[in-house]
């Protein structure tokens, strides 16, 4: 069976996000779409408590992130609840999240261009590469705003940075994270 391009992203991200599955599985006009029931243990009011690192699609041309152990860990960023505070829901950051707040990071991911062209000195870094150009591969929690000090060489594949993380408390295009000066690490 071939399938057309259009059919393969919808095929993408309804096996990258369950909940895309369920939504196009629906009959439209069905009535709004009903959250899973909360895991024991998750915080209680109903707040969104992020998506985590992401689903890396099995049909994904790209291998998932090798692992080293130079690099933070995904799974210590996407490490968040959420509260609501001044009707806005901010993040709760962990202990070990907080203790990462200004200093020198490695992270590893895959890049999310803001602009046009091969070099880039303004992205987002992910924890799992794009299944679809319309969609965010997960929550904030699962993203970080990288801004270099010289310009980084645009991949499909996974790329490392080093730089300082900034961990936001209350950015106003609701990210997490943010590195500056970053460079390149092969």
């Amino acid at each position: 069976m071939k399938l057309s391009h259009s059919s393969f992203l919808l095929l993408s991200a309804a096996l990258a996000l369950p909940a895309t599955a369920q939504l196009l599985s629906s009959p439209l006009g069905s009535g709004p779409a009903t959250a899973p029931a909360p895991a024991p243990g998750a915080p209680s009011g109903g707040l969104p408590s992020g998506q985590g690192a992401g689903v890396h699609s099995p049909l994904s041309p790209f291998a998932p992130l090798p692992k080293r152990s130079d690099v933070v860990p995904w799974s210590v960023l996407t490490d968040v609840d959420t509260k609501i505070e001044n009707r806005r829901i901010v993040p709760v950051y962990s202990p070990a999240v907080r203790q990462l707040d200004q200093k020198q990071v490695r992270l590893q991911g895959f890049m999310m261009p803001l602009g046009p062209g091969e070099m880039q000195r303004h992205f987002l870094l992910a924890s799992v590469p794009l299944t679809c150009s319309f969609c965010t591969p997960g929550g904030p929690e699962s993203m970080v705003e990288v801004r270099t000090r010289e310009p980084v060489k645009y991949s499909l594949g996974a790329v490392v940075v080093q730089g300082k993380l900034q961990v936001l408390q209350s950015d106003p295009q609701g990210l997490y994270y943010r590195i500056t000066e970053a460079v390149g690490v092969k």
